[in-house]
Parts: structure tokens; sequence; C-alpha cells
């Protein structure tokens, strides 16, 4: 199917390529389905809506930036997505984007988790992890700079 994408233009877009949200995104909530894209030369991937042009959110993989960082799931959240291996994972952290881009921070505090043979989508909020909303990309994470 073909769609049109915030950072991609129209694109088509395979249905075994698209990830179903159940409860959608906080925020987003009548948003259920997503696809990745990738930005070319870049860390980075679109977390695109499948059905409203303007949601896609610029992610990249938390374990990258964040070296200490770790994600304990829940048993709720093991079960929505439908997880049976570790190796059907892959998280997320949503950015947000600044001028200059220095600016910019992740959330590891509630990353984007995906079950990528189920096509299945949640953000999960970790309260009480320690980490924060809006995190600096040049700044330690939270672990780092307890040590």
């Amino acid at each position: 199917m073909n769609r049109q994408t915030k950072f991609h233009g129209e694109i088509e877009i395979a249905q075994e390529n698209i990830y179903t949200f159940e409860s959608g995104i906080p925020g987003f909530l009548y948003e259920k389905q997503f696809c990745l894209l990738a930005l070319e030369e870049t860390p980075f991937v679109v977390l695109q809506s499948i059905t409203t042009k303007e949601v896609a959110f610029i992610m990249l993989n938390p374990f990258d930036i964040f070296h200490d960082y770790e994600v304990k799931l829940t048993d709720e959240v093991l079960s929505t997505l439908q997880i049976e291996a570790e190796k059907e994972l892959i998280t997320f952290v949503i950015l947000t984007i600044h001028e200059p881009f220095k600016k910019t921070t992740a959330n590891p505090q509630a990353p984007i988790i995906l079950n990528i043979s189920k096509k299945t989508g949640k953000q999960f909020i970790m309260n009480g992890s320690g980490y924060m909303t809006k995190h600096l990309l040049n700044e330690p994470s939270v672990e780092q700079e307890e040590k």
C-alpha cells in the first residue's frame, strides 16, 4: 500500500512491515499502526504512523548512547507484545530534535519496544527507573554519572 510519510514522501509499505500498537502511543492513542523507516546515512530510524502523515517519531537504539541502559519489562508488556524470546525484541528511544542538534534530547524513561516477529509494539514508561524524559545525547547516562 502507498502512504504519504513525513520525511520520505510517498512510499510503498508492505503489510508485513506494519507494527500494531494495541494501545497507541501516549498522546497519540488513536494511532495504532506504524512502520519503521531508516533515515539514510544516520543511526536514526523513523516510527511512521500508517494513517497520519504528520505523526512520525525519530528514534535511535538507546544502547548506542547509554552504555549502561537497562530495560526491565513487566509481565504485562511481555504478554501484550507476545514476546517469547529476547531475540524478538528491539528497543528504541524517541528523540526530540532541537536546533542546534547538540541540544537534541532522548527519552530513555519511555522506550519504544517492538516485537519484530509478531509485529507488535508499545511505548513502555519506566516510572521510578531513574531515567529522565529529556536526556541530552552528548551527556553520560544516569548510571554513568553515579560512577
